[in-house]
């Protein structure tokens, strides 16, 4: 992703260098700040294997936040 293609904030993005699907709270530096959907502890990610979520991926990780708060009891 280039860099006049970096998200705005609050879009939900797939990290394809962790594999995980988050939210853009940020840019810092050469990073983009991002934090799982249901809150947690935030991480940086190259902005070049950053891309928008696809409708699948956001489903599956919008899925799997229901399953942990219904196993935490919230």
């Amino acid at each position: 992703m280039r860099d006049d293609d970096i998200p705005p904030l609050g879009t939900a993005v797939h990290d394809d260098g962790s594999g995980r699907v988050g939210l853009v709270t940020g840019h810092q530096g050469p990073c983009v700040r991002l934090r799982p959907l249901g809150g947690g502890r935030a991480w940086d990610a190259d902005p070049a294997r950053v891309r928008p979520a696809d409708r699948d991926e956001l489903l599956s990780a919008q899925l799997a936040e229901v399953n942990a708060r219904s196993r935490r009891g919230i």
